[in-house]
């Protein structure tokens, strides 16, 4: 093997190694990132480091800040913000819209979905639990006859999934409530509640997550 198919063999190995960490939460946005530490854990220089570390700073995932150096990127908190409204508002309608046409077997899955989020509470991992809440919405808003609004709900589960939503590795508590609350919801559409009432279910929950991250992150201030 030649000394460049070497390195990036290495590049890649510690660009994996780095990434599972950071979708993982053992580092955690704002975690300083020691390449020298990092090099020594893996059994190689620097060199493969820093181009892994300049990989993940192409997709986002890593900031270089001065006289700092590389951190795991922070959560843009305003665009988050936003982007959570925007879903509470379109998913809402979408879900309430795509209610009469749900059948037993979509209502069954998406059963199914949240009951595999319930038994990943214990042995948690937030990418994971993240991308089955996904399914689950999704199950639940697919049918939705209205092209435009579905097209409004996709493109805000796609900016979230730009911001790194991992938001449920910092709010320990909201998982264990979000099962409960999809629970509620299949209810309501099973029992073929109104539809405004199962809109409201739907934005009242997605903002419950809103409100339990804002918290997290602002303990001394006081959230609606």
């Amino acid at each position: 093997m030649s000394t460049v198919e070497t390195a990036g063999s290495k590049s890649q190995h510690a660009y994996t190694w780095i990434r599972d960490r950071i979708q993982g939460h053992a580092y955690s946005p704002g975690y300083r990132l020691v390449l020298g530490s990092i090099a020594d854990e893996l059994g190689m220089s620097v060199v493969p480091v820093r181009e892994a570390i300049r990989r993940l700073e192409a997709e986002g995932l890593v900031t270089f800040e001065r006289n700092v150096g590389a951190r795991v990127s922070v959560v843009d908190e305003d665009q988050y913000v936003f982007t959570m409204q925007t879903l509470s508002l379109v998913e809402g309608y979408a879900t309430s819209l795509a209610a009469p046409v749900l059948t037993a077997a979509d209502l069954d899955h998406a059963a199914q979905i949240n009951d595999r989020m319930d038994r990943m509470i214990e042995h948690f991992d937030a990418h994971a639990f993240t991308q089955l809440n996904q399914q689950f919405h999704q199950v639940l808003y697919a049918p939705c006859p209205n092209p435009h609004i579905l097209e409004l709900v996709d493109r805000s589960w796609s900016r979230l999934s730009g911001l790194r939503d991992t938001s449920f590795a910092q709010i320990p508590d909201r998982p264990r409530h979000s099962v409960q609350e999809h629970a509620q919801i299949l209810e309501l559409i099973r029992t073929r509640a109104d539809p405004t009432e199962i809109e409201l279910a739907t934005r009242t929950h997605r903002l419950r997550t809103l409100d339990a991250f804002l918290a997290a992150r602002h303990p001394d201030a006081s959230h609606h």
